[in-house]
């Protein structure tokens, strides 16, 4: 829990972590317009400003669980020209956003060198936007990787679309839970080993 952590560090770490969900949505709903929905435009939510994104219960939830959200980017899919391929790629521009700014921060990390409170910062800044960016990537909804496996599968196996969409939510909080109860998680299990490739190949650590 987040609130359990030294103050030092939790002033550097809130500020990431709501600039990265932030950035994440914006970019969901850059792509949409892009590609010829102004669902997002027209509700205020192409802007950097975390008031239009931020979720009260999700950002409630980084504080005392450990993750949260923002307010999903609306997508309406009859504005698109190609709805499936389209959402897709604006599923996608999500996790593709994170990774771009933790590639920025790894930059950064090998130009200025480790050591020091700004290296500090970056590895964080790096390791989150990396964290969410695969997070994101894992094909269960809500998260952005179901929506391209949907996307991927829909044609091949609908049923099994069909299914992950009905019981996705509950599977990935059951999997959530789990992590937290029992202090074994699952979800990470998957996850460290393309964590710490991309921070390999981002930063060299």
């Amino acid at each position: 829990m987040l609130f359990r952590l030294p103050p030092e560090v939790l002033v550097l770490l809130i500020p990431v972590l709501l600039f990265a969900l932030v950035f994440h949505e914006f970019s969901h709903g850059w792509v949409a317009n892009r590609l010829g929905d102004p669902t997002a435009k027209n509700q205020g939510r192409l802007t950097l400003n975390p008031i239009a994104h931020l979720d009260p219960f999700g950002s409630m939830m980084i504080l005392f669980v450990g993750f949260g959200w923002a307010k999903p980017v609306p997508v309406d899919s009859r504005y698109l020209a190609n709805p499936r391929k389209d959402m897709m790629k604006i599923a996608f521009a999500g996790p593709a956003s994170n990774l771009f700014l933790a590639l920025i921060g790894g930059i950064l990390i090998r130009f200025v060198g480790y050591t020091g409170s700004l290296t500090s910062m970056l590895i964080l800044f790096t390791q989150i936007n990396i964290s969410l960016a695969v997070f994101n990537m894992i094909p269960i909804p809500p998260l952005d990787g179901s929506q391209i496996f949907s996307g991927i599968m829909i044609r091949r196996n609908p049923q099994l679309v069909m299914q992950l969409q009905m019981y996705g939510p509950q599977i990935l909080m059951g999997l959530i839970l789990f992590g937290m109860f029992t202090g074994v998680s699952i979800i990470w299990s998957f996850m460290s080993p393309f964590v710490n490739f991309f921070m390999f190949l981002f930063a060299g650590i």
